[in-house]
C-alpha cells in the first residue's frame, strides 16, 4: 500500500518535538485515495455479515461512515465523555501521561449484533483497546480496521487477539 502512504503527509515535531505526525487530511482530500481506503476495508470485512460500524471520534467517523454505508449496516459513534445525548455506557483506560474516557449510547448496539471498529491510526492501542472492550460488553466484536498502523509501538498487542485486525499503511 505505497501508494497510500505516499498520500498521508509527515509533520515533523507534532504535536511535540522528536513526533513524526501522519496527517490523513492530504489522503482523504483526495478521491481516488479515499476510495482506495474505504474498498480496502470494505474489502477486508465484507464477508463477515457485519450489522454496525462504530467509529471512534472523530477520525474514525471519517472513515466509519463511508464503509457502513458500503456494508450496508448502520453507524455507531464513540465518543469523548459528555459528547452523546442520550444514556451510556463507558469505559475509562489509561494514557502515557494519565487517563481518558470513551462512551457510547446504552442502546446502541442490540446483543448479538456484530460489529467493525474503525479508526485511522493504530498508535498504542490504548483507544482502539477500550473501544472493543465497550463493543463486546453488547456486541460481537468482528474486526477492527485502521489506515494507519506505528508497528513500532505494539498497539495490536493491546487488542482482542481472536479478532481480525487490518491496517493499510504500516509504519
Amino acid at each position: 500500500m505505497e501508494d497510500i502512504k505516499k498520500m498521508i503527509r509527515d509533520i515533523p515535531d507534532f504535536p511535540q518535538k522528536g513526533i513524526i505526525f501522519r496527517d490523513i487530511t492530504t489522503a482523504v482530500k483526495d478521491s481516488k485515495t479515499m476510495k482506495k481506503i474505504i474498498d480496502y476495508i470494505v474489502e477486508q470485512f465484507k464477508d463477515e455479515k457485519i450489522d454496525y460500524v462504530a467509529g471512534i471520534e472523530s477520525r474514525g467517523f471519517i472513515f466509519g461512515m463511508p464503509v457502513a454505508y458500503s456494508l450496508g449496516c448502520g453507524f455507531i459513534p464513540i465518543r469523548k465523555p459528555g459528547k452523546l445525548p442520550a444514556e451510556t455506557i463507558s469505559i475509562e483506560y489509561e494514557l502515557e501521561y494519565g487517563k481518558d474516557k470513551i462512551e457510547i449510547h446504552k442502546d446502541a448496539i442490540e446483543k448479538g449484533k456484530k460489529v467493525l471498529l474503525i479508526d485511522d491510526l493504530l498508535a498504542t492501542g490504548g483507544t482502539a483497546a477500550a473501544a472493543a472492550k465497550l463493543i463486546q460488553q453488547v456486541g460481537e466484536l468482528k474486526g477492527i480496521g485502521f489506515v494507519i498502523e506505528l508497528t513500532a509501538l505494539k498497539g495490536r498487542e493491546k487488542l482482542p487477539k481472536d479478532v481480525k485486525v487490518v491496517s493499510m499503511a504500516k509504519y
